[in-house]
């Protein structure tokens, strides 16, 4: 048996809490559309992938709902985050102070979000410091659940698979990890937390 060397996370709903829902219901309300429409879908992944900039992202919105202001559209957008609790930043530090494992960040996120996480979240630099790598979409331009983000990630740090533990909330990207071998935890943010992991998990160390 493969024992774990290196962990890698996601960062929302394992670090920062979310509200997927909340913002998904907002959204519709601010544009009066029942359903986003495929296009919308398509830009706001090839948004989250780093394949168009900010600015042709809400030059779409725009277009689209005219009669909705650009800084409504950025706090529309933004409105999923709740907060980050400083106990996980701690468990974090701890972690990357015993240098047991390698400790790796993949998270789907776009240039929007993580630049209201570094406006509001004043320890962010603490946080991102703790990790060996640090992968968001789009600067990679590699999104969650492709099979090729997970093979760069490998790539780039000399990795093999079944010596990673990779912790995501989204079944579609546990699912993908697993199938190419890694150990996986897919996290239930409603019910379990980071911080216990090595509980929650203690039969893959």
């Amino acid at each position: 048996m493969n024992m774990i060397k290196t962990i890698i996370f996601d960062f929302g709903n394992v670090f920062i809490n979310l509200d997927i829902d909340e913002a998904i219901q907002r959204a519709l309300t601010l544009f009066k559309v029942n359903s986003f429409s495929d296009e919308t879908i398509a830009t706001n992944n090839l948004y989250e992938q780093g394949l168009i900039t900010t600015t042709d992202f809400i030059k779409f919105y725009k277009k689209t709902f005219p009669s909705i202001t650009k800084s409504e559209i950025i706090e529309t957008w933004n409105s999923i985050f709740k907060d980050f609790p400083v106990y996980r930043l701690e468990f974090l530090k701890t972690l990357s102070e015993e240098k047991k494992y390698i400790l790796i960040l993949l998270s789907n996120t776009n240039e929007l979000h993580i630049n209201w996480v570094k406006e509001h979240i004043l320890f962010y630099n603490q946080f991102k410091n703790c990790f060996d790598a640090f992968y968001l979409s789009h600067e990679i331009q590699l999104k969650k659940p492709n099979t090729e983000v997970f093979q760069f990630v490998l790539n780039q740090n000399n990795l093999i698979a079944e010596e990673c533990l990779f912790i995501d909330d989204t079944k579609e990207h546990i699912e993908t990890a697993s199938q190419l071998g890694f150990k996986t935890w897919n996290l239930k943010p409603a019910t379990e937390d980071i911080v216990d992991l090595f509980k929650i998990k203690k039969e893959q160390f």
